[in-house]
């Protein structure tokens, strides 16, 4: 989910933190080709930890199993920050999982420049390319195919329309002013405006980069990152934009502490109708209504909004999707796996039963949930589309952004520091 490289603590303390057994996560790809009954075990790492998606994909590996007697598909599934410190450890170590969770960009950039990464190119001629483009562009690297997309989507606000109402926000805004000044409507009438789950860090920075496309503009957050230099004034700008946010104290009690995904966490409070709304993915309602209760007709979608005098646009979004990607010389059902995943069939079954968007044309017709089709016509109208930045960079780059923004939003850092210290881990990483 975004979405989402995270943190990137100590494999140890990520290894405790998710309660993982050592040994249970130690092996990885090993078994792949062996045993005397002459059967292929594919190990499967994703992070589908909420239902109804975890139910879903175990019985989509059911049904494979099913079709192909001689293989077994052993699921490990991770909470995002667990999954993305257990990542770095195991590129660290040489050694990935036969199937692995990725959001593409640079975090996968760094897996394939060690030769970790099995390159799919011939394995995905014929069916490959009718995926939807833009959910293919984070996997393609060199014009070489390193991932198959699930997925695709965009971060925006979900909010609830009777809280909005309460507070007398007649509609969603569209410009940041505006968006505060619905902030503290919400805030007068007694409601929580946002959720924020302040300890996974990854949410917060869906602000800051948000706000950098708005003021900066999309392509400087790409020049920025070739020229590792992010002190540039639309940058301080965002951050300053952010500060004027943090300042209202519009998040939930206790938010530096809360998870995102957890019984009282930032999906929850939302899905509960204790806050107004949240910044995510197309992922929201099926985790709020997993989290929480969830709010039914309440719910609603809007982009974020533009900054007056700003560079970017509102047609402009952030996101991505998530897709899979296969270690070197992982066995050929493995790679028969990700062709059933991107089949037409199970595309429709995911879009049906978990609400993501479709990277399958024929998908479609399959979306019900006006909220999801709301997301699927901004992101049809696109005029620009950025990846998340703590996968469009590299990973240390990308954690780097997330526990800036983390700190300003927790008052230890200045707009101007954020800068600062992004561009040192830039100039770092050359």
């Amino acid at each position: 989910m975004g979405d989402p490289a995270f943190s990137r603590r100590g494999f140890l303390a990520a290894s405790a933190a998710a309660g993982l057994s050592m040994t249970a996560l130690s092996a990885c790809g090993g078994d792949s080709d062996g045993g005397s009954s002459g059967t292929t075990t594919i190990e499967w790492w994703n992070i589908s930890t909420t239902q109804p998606a975890k139910g879903v994909w175990a019985a989509l590996a059911k049904q494979f199993e099913a079709r192909n007697p001689d293989v077994k598909i052993k699921i490990v599934q991770l909470e995002n920050d667990a999954y993305k410190s257990k990542m770095t450890a195991q590129t660290a170590s040489g050694k990935l999982p036969d199937i692995f969770h990725t959001w593409g960009g640079g975090v996968l950039k760094q897996q394939v420049d060690a030769g970790l990464v099995e390159d799919l190119t011939d394995r995905t001629k014929g069916w490959g390319d009718s995926l939807l483009s833009v959910a293919r562009e984070p996997y393609l690297l060199d014009d070489k195919v390193y991932g198959v997309p699930f997925d695709i989507g965009m971060i925006g606000f979900w909010y609830n329309k009777a809280l909005f109402k309460q507070a007398g926000v007649s509609a969603p805004p569209t410009t940041w002013s505006g968006f505060l000044d619905a902030v503290r409507k919400l805030k007068a009438a007694k409601i929580t405006p946002l959720a924020l789950a302040g300890k996974e860090k990854w949410p917060g920075m869906y602000y800051w980069a948000y706000l950098a496309m708005r003021t900066a503009g999309i392509d400087a957050l790409r020049k920025a990152d070739d020229a590792k230099d992010f002190t540039g004034d639309g940058f301080v700008q965002a951050g300053q934009h952010l500060q004027d946010l943090v300042d209202l104290q519009p998040f939930q009690k206790g938010f530096l502490g809360a998870a995102y995904s957890s019984p009282t966490g930032q999906a929850a409070a939302v899905g509960n109708g204790k806050a107004a709304m949240e910044l995510m993915g197309q992922w929201a309602p099926a985790v709020e209504a997993d989290a929480g209760k969830g709010i039914g007709a309440d719910l609603g979608f809007f982009p974020f909004p533009a900054v007056d005098g700003g560079k970017g646009v509102i047609t402009e979004v952030f996101g991505g999707g998530g897709g899979h990607a296969l270690r070197k010389g992982a066995p050929q059902a493995a790679a028969d796996f990700l062709k059933f995943f991107a089949s037409a069939a199970t595309d429709t079954e995911l879009v049906k039963k978990t609400g993501v968007l479709p990277v399958v044309p024929g998908a479609e017709s399959a979306i019900t949930d006006p909220n999801i089709q709301a997301v699927q016509a901004q992101l049809k109208a696109a005029t620009g589309f950025q990846l998340y930045l703590d996968q469009a960079y590299a990973p240390a780059l990308g954690q780097e952004v997330n526990d800036s923004v983390a700190a300003l939003i927790a008052g230890s850092k200045s707009a101007q520091q954020v800068t600062e210290s992004i561009t040192k881990v830039a100039k770092e990483e050359q």
